[in-house]
């Protein structure tokens, strides 16, 4: 069954009303012939088999009535055809040239040109409209005679109010209150204003008056009874005068007033006391905080000389067997003389040999733990693809050719040390090592090509996993050295301690050591703020302290490093503390700032904190403060510290200042030499900004 669908058609009148009275008179014969005439057609679209009933004029050329069409359809005019009566109707023609009657229905076939390319599209009714477009009503005058009058539906699709309804108790349904279909009449616009503020407000005035209240009583008469069962009986007070009620009022206000003041007092005690309990609770927690700080760093450094990893935490064994050693010696000289004196230092010095080599066997137990760890890290560096950070915090990863065979390399040594593997995957593994290491030919390839054909055929033998730890031993430190050769993997040259590029070489700056007599990179040795020429490298000066000295200065790092993270945070540019050195901070820590707070006398270094004396400055020896970290905070907050403290401290600050300038002089001279290059190019950089606005080009001031 076909689709039909009743649409609208380009707009008419809203009503017509053909009359076929033939007892009319002239006049409305007259009326009638300019009236519109229409006729209901059913349109077919044959090809998807629906149908649509539209109005049409009579007189309407078919060229109309397609244009509709292809506007609904959204297809072209020039592809559309109507037949009527198996013709194809020419656009020029009128409904009334080929016999269609007024107020009659005709039905008519629409037709693409070109079915297969442009076939026709399915029509889409308008989804607010439920009724025909143009109904035809029979009226019947009388028995036996009627009239049929085609009427047009005018729609306006406005939203109904709601009016309210009712509610159906039994059945539950509701019912609403319907409102007519007829947009209600607007007002004619006259121009004048009928909504403003002058017209919805009056003037009001309160004026206090006392009216009169008119009232009635109900007696007891004769003929007439009242009953008295429910009546009171009232008695007048003594009159109260003026004077009396503002008295009684003045005294009401004065209780109100005490009790209103109590509750503020309260409320202040209360609002206290919990700032008190604030303080209190903060204070315990900061005292429990630094208490399990001191514990936490106690287990640390007690952790640190049972099982000791790194080179400090052997620098903290030295400098304990040190103070033992020394107070060792004080109780023999206070104790024993002569020959038993020597006995006595005899034994001592016995002991503190067995302690050395103790320390000694607990080094080669740290570097057997940590070269594992070492080489991981070396590859993982070597390996990492090239990144770029940009301001707002992400960051640009790229793997180059480099990269992606360093990865190649690791994982395959990787698999190649681990252990508790099947012999499956053992000889799997070994099978592509023997590949890599195939692409070049050289001594150490042939090496471990050999090494892996021995265990392969080790392994297919049935030989233990115990036998073979020292040949797979061998075959992991030459790949190892194998990764390490520039030659097999060119992104480790920038990881290498020692150049292989005798170009590169040449391009580092190497020193003389006098105390080994060996020729190292400037990165090996260690420069002082205070030296005038560069002295022992980073080993020499170790071995020294092990030997003589022994001292800790593993806490003088951490306050370094503390220091440094600080003017980063600053982000202004400071780069005088990363001029300074471990000696350099303990040497202002012990002889200048004397080892505890200027402040509150506090001693503990993990508690003290060197800042700025003046915060907009930046960190050198003579603009700085040794305080705790509370003091520090509260420090950094002054804008101007020299008007905040008194003259005395001031005047020991400014002595202390003075006696760290003297001792780092050449630092002075370097940061003078620093602020007069930094004020030379501003000048220059002013300089050519000038010439190249005279010149007038880009050029001129690039040159300039």
């Amino acid at each position: 069954m076909a689709d039909e669908h009743n649409v609208p058609f380009p707009p008419l009148p809203s009503m017509v009303i053909e009359k076929d009275d033939d007892s009319a008179n002239d006049v409305k014969a007259s009326k009638q012939e300019h009236e519109t005439k229409l006729a209901t057609v059913k349109m077919l679209l044959e090809s998807i088999d629906q149908t649509v009933t539209v109005a049409f004029p009579l007189h309407a050329p078919v060229n109309e009535l397609i244009t509709h069409f292809a506007k609904e359809l959204r297809m072209s005019v020039n592809v559309l055809q109507i037949i009527f009566k198996d013709k194809v109707l020419e656009n020029q023609l009128t409904l009334s040239q080929i016999d269609v009657e007024p107020n009659t229905t005709v039905s008519m076939e629409l037709h693409s040109k070109d079915p297969i390319n442009q076939p026709l599209r399915r029509y889409r009714p308008r989804q607010d409209i439920s009724m025909p477009d143009v109904i035809t009503v029979r009226i019947n005058e009388n028995p036996n005679v009627t009239r049929d009058v085609v009427v047009e539906i005018e729609r306006n699709n406005i939203r109904k109010p709601y009016l309210g309804g009712t509610h159906h108790r039994i059945t539950g349904k509701e019912y609403h209150h319907a409102s007519a279909q007829t947009i209600p009449p607007q007002r004619p616009d006259k121009g004048t204003v009928r909504y403003c503020r002058d017209t919805q407000t009056i003037e009001s005035r309160h004026r206090v008056i006392q009216t009169t209240n008119e009232q009635s009583t109900q007696m007891s008469k004769p003929g007439y009874y009242i009953s008295t069962e429910n009546d009171r009986l009232l008695t007048p007070k003594p009159y109260q005068t003026a004077e009396e009620r503002f008295e009684i009022l003045t005294k009401k206000a004065i209780i109100i007033q005490k009790y209103f003041r109590r509750w503020l007092a309260k409320r202040d005690v209360n609002t206290l006391r919990e700032a008190f309990q604030k303080r209190v609770q903060y204070e315990l927690e900061q005292k429990q905080k630094q208490a399990e700080e001191r514990q936490r760093r106690y287990q640390n450094d007690l952790e640190r000389r049972l099982h000791p990893r790194t080179k400090d935490d052997f620098d903290v064994l030295y400098a304990a067997l040190e103070k033992w050693r020394e107070e060792e010696i004080a109780k023999i000289n206070a104790t024993k003389q002569g020959a038993a004196r020597k006995a006595a230092l005899a034994l001592l010095v016995d002991e503190e040999t067995e302690l050395l080599a103790t320390i000694d066997r607990y080094k080669s137990e740290a570097s057997r733990h940590n070269k594992e760890a070492n080489i991981q890290r070396f590859l993982e560096r070597v390996a990492q693809p090239k990144k770029w950070k940009y301001k707002d915090g992400t960051t640009t990863e790229m793997d180059t050719p480099y990269s992606i065979r360093a990865r190649e390399l690791m994982q395959i040594y990787n698999t190649v040390t681990m252990k508790f593997l099947t012999l499956d995957e053992r000889l799997d593994i070994l099978l592509t090592l023997k590949h890599t290491v195939k692409e070049h030919d050289s001594r150490i390839t042939q090496e471990i090509i050999q090494l892996i054909d021995r265990e392969a055929d080790l392994l297919m033998r049935g030989t233990k996993e115990e036998n073979l730890s020292g040949l797979r031993e061998r075959i992991s430190t030459l790949f190892l050295q194998y990764i390490k050769t520039p030659t097999f993997n060119p992104g480790v040259v920038r990881h290498l301690k020692v150049p292989q590029d005798p170009v590169t070489a040449a391009q580092y700056k190497t020193f003389y050591c006098r105390s080994c007599q060996k020729y190292y990179p400037s990165t090996e040795f260690s420069v002082s703020s205070t030296n005038a020429k560069i002295g022992k490298c980073r080993q020499c000066i170790r071995l020294e302290n092990i030997a003589n000295k022994r001292s800790d200065q593993t806490k003088f790092k951490y306050l370094l490093k503390k220091v440094e993270k600080d003017e980063c945070g600053h982000n202004d540019g400071a780069h005088c503390i990363f001029l300074l050195t471990v000696n350099d901070m303990e040497y202002m820590f012990k002889n200048i700032w004397d080892s505890h707070s200027v402040l509150s006398e506090e001693s503990d270094i993990y508690t003290l904190t060197f800042v700025r004396w003046n915060r907009h400055e930046e960190f050198t020896p003579w603009n700085c403060i040794l305080l705790t970290v509370e003091e520090a905070n509260a420090h950094m907050k002054l804008d101007d510290p020299e008007t905040s403290y008194s003259d005395p401290f001031c005047k020991k600050i400014r002595y202390k200042h003075a006696i760290s300038r003297n001792h780092f002089t050449k630092l002075v001279e370097h940061m003078k030499k620093q602020q007069q290059q930094i004020h030379e190019s501003k000048d220059m950089t002013i300089t050519a900004v000038k010439v190249g606005r005279q010149r007038g080009t880009p050029t001129a001031m690039a040159n300039a």
